[in-house]
């Protein structure tokens, strides 16, 4: 047997690449978008893809399941299971619980493991010439490693009032069918840490069946279904808003991107005329060379592991963007993008000096340190905002600051004050300067980023206050 494990660090995501070599041939589970990862790998071991399989329609990022059957004829192989709502829309073949998937000596058995979503499933494989007893589980949002997958997505993104409940009691069954298997099966799950798909992911990319029994906090409320339920639904990371758009497209028929798209370098007359239409322009600068001169309107989104994310929460899906961007970062950045199917990028500029040519005037983020924001803060005439997420801000604030999760800023403007200077923060500066940017975007002069944010504050010892 032939395995690699492909993690895409942007959205903490694994895919699997299982061959059987004596066959030549190849399955993929669970691929991202940029296929031509895969198409390297099936060419360096000498293999064909002929076998596609995903764990659940995922709300995180796009597949890139019809892109890769569409280049190599591959069969996709797809939870039919979850009931008529939970059924994709294009050809595969349709799986259940029960069915076996031959992969030359190798066989996948589907086992539903609804909890997640409906029709959820997960693979045991077992690898004939070496052993009659599986081997591997592949769990896809199913089981972490420390933590298990979140129920609430689809009421909390997809808006499907009513189903988290349920959701928390068919996974509280589903991990009885994990719990029956052998301690020593190796568990691949889809995520890693940093994902938003569960609470408490581990950052190690496989465990075990048994290490998990052992170690995992959902097995601890075995004989508990209703405190499993409420812990599982207590203190769930905010759903990125574009999770709810993964989950209609990794279900429908959608327009293939079969290649990575070369973006086209912008004039400065292409620039100007795009945003007198209203289009995004998307900075991903460091904050730092961000703060110190950026074009007005412009949102500072750095190129770094959460770009994709945060692109997600503030970019639709219908009206082109532009990024600034040096072009030694387009191909990872237009990776990233495509993950999420944000394809409309009309082009890129790969710095602000052009714009500043032409007679632009930049603008400067006010950026303020721990000495400056403590004077603003004693002398209590300020708005403080901490920008990081609830269960963040309930574990320790800054007292009388308010909570405006970054995330949700453009839907609550109302809430910042206009009047008097209102003091951002977050934890250590990168989620602030999204938040200035947004908020000078919408023409607020009194913004100051207490960059050093909750970091800054407690390294200090400074008091915080819970709840």
């Amino acid at each position: 047997m032939y395995f690699q494990h492909i993690y895409d660090k942007s959205l903490a995501q694994g895919s699997y690449f299982i061959g059987c070599q004596k066959a030549g041939i190849a399955a993929v589970i669970d691929p991202k978008r940029d296929v031509d990862t895969y198409l390297e790998i099936a060419q360096q071991q000498k293999m064909r893809i002929t076998h596609i399989l995903e764990t659940h329609i995922h709300a995180d990022f796009l597949s890139g399941s019809r892109e890769l059957a569409s280049l190599t004829g591959a069969q996709l192989y797809l939870s039919d299971e979850g009931g008529p709502d939970w059924q994709y829309e294009f050809e595969h073949i349709g799986l259940k619980d029960g069915s076996q998937i031959e992969l030359g000596n190798l066989t996948f058995e589907v086992l539903h493991t609804p909890g997640h979503t409906p029709e959820s499933i997960s693979f045991l494989l077992t690898d004939k010439p070496a052993s009659d007893v599986p081997v591997m589980l592949f769990t896809g949002d199913f089981v972490f490693v420390g933590d298990i997958g979140r129920p609430d997505l689809l009421e909390k993104a997809a808006g499907l009032k009513g189903t988290q409940e349920i959701g928390a009691h068919q996974l509280f069954t589903s991990l009885k069918k994990f719990s029956a298997l052998p301690p020593y099966i190796q568990v691949w799950p889809a995520h890693g840490a940093g994902s938003a798909c569960g609470k408490a992911l581990g950052s190690v990319p496989s465990t075990t069946t048994g290490y998990e029994m052992v170690r995992n906090w959902a097995f601890r409320f075995q004989q508990d279904e209703e405190g499993f339920v409420k812990y599982l639904l207590a203190d769930q990371p905010e759903p990125p808003k574009y999770f709810a758009t993964m989950k209609k497209l990794n279900k429908e028929n959608r327009p293939l991107l079969t290649k990575v798209p070369t973006l086209k370098a912008l004039s400065n007359d292409e620039l100007l005329s795009a945003l007198k239409k209203g289009y995004k322009l998307i900075d991903t600068r460091e904050k730092s060379m961000f703060a110190a001169g950026y074009i007005p309107g412009s949102i500072n989104i750095q190129d770094n592991n959460s770009f994709n994310t945060w692109a997600g929460w503030f970019l639709d899906y219908d009206t082109p963007f532009i990024l600034i961007a040096h072009p030694d970062q387009l191909d990872q950045l237009t990776r990233k993008l495509m993950r999420i199917g944000l394809d409309n990028v009309l082009g890129y500029i790969p710095d602000i000096n052009e714009w500043v040519k032409a007679g632009g005037v930049p603008e400067r983020e006010t950026v303020i340190s721990i000495d400056e924001f403590k004077e603003l803060y004693h002398n209590n005439g300020i708005q403080l905002i901490d920008l990081r997420g609830a269960t963040e801000y309930h574990s320790g604030h800054i007292r009388k600051a308010e909570n405006v999760f970054v995330g949700y800023l453009p839907d609550n403007l109302s809430k910042i004050n206009k009047e008097k200077k209102v003091v951002i923060h977050c934890q250590s500066g990168d989620r602030a300067t999204i938040a200035y940017s947004l908020l000078a975007r919408e023409g607020y002069k009194n913004i100051l980023n207490f960059s050093g944010g909750m970091n800054k504050w407690l390294e200090g010892k400074n008091p915080v206050d819970q709840g």
